[in-house]
């Protein structure tokens, strides 16, 4: 499996088994929401673009850090913390291979200041009758690819996310609930630790 669709590829939608005919809920609203998420835990489960299902946890430290762990035998890992993204192949003894996390679209939900209402930056907002689905992009860099977020109502919550990364690839993370407001240690983010505890 591909791990750099992990974060460069976007996720396909599932139904979320809410009450139907939900309101869109306004971007400044979502904006809101994302920067309330210092720390977050959550198991997820991945849709790859090739069909394939992973499944693992995932811990987030806003600003500019995020953790993939897959579950066993994966051995998998994604780390992104000081501006880059560090893919682990869980088959390999090799070094992980390394992007500048301002490529990829995940870094439009790390950002320390997240304002969806950034001109150029959704490219999509509506509601589906049970979520509200919001498409952003890199207003600079719009060839980085897409991020789709899908948020149920009542309250607020971030269920998945859909990355479309530059080659077109899909990417589904769908989110188990979420433990929010946690300490998190830097360690569980860096990249030179993992690269020393695997060597």
């Amino acid at each position: 499996m591909n791990r750099r669709t992990a974060i460069l590829a976007p996720l396909a939608l599932l139904a979320l088994g809410q009450p139907a005919l939900a309101d869109k809920l306004p971007l400044g609203t979502l904006s809101k929401y994302l920067n309330s998420l210092t720390t977050v835990e959550a198991d997820f489960t991945q849709v790859n673009a090739d069909g394939s299902v992973s499944t693992g946890k995932i811990y987030i430290k806003r600003p500019g850090r995020v953790r993939f762990e897959y579950a066993p035998p994966d051995k998998s890992l994604v780390l992104a913390s000081s501006g880059s993204v560090a893919i682990f192949d869980g088959k390999s003894n090799q070094a992980p291979e390394q992007y500048p996390l301002k490529r990829t679209p995940l870094n439009l939900i790390l950002d320390s200041n997240i304002d969806l209402a950034r001109a150029k930056m959704v490219v999509g907002h509506r509601a589906d009758g049970t979520s509200t689905r919001v498409k952003a992009q890199d207003p600079e860099h719009p060839e980085y690819g897409t991020i789709e977020l899908v948020f149920t109502a009542d309250p607020v919550e971030l269920r998945q996310w859909v990355i479309t990364d530059d080659l077109g690839k899909e990417t589904t993370v769908i989110l188990g609930t979420m433990k929010k407001g946690g300490d998190l240690g830097s360690a569980l983010f860096s990249i030179p630790r993992e690269v020393e505890r695997r060597g």
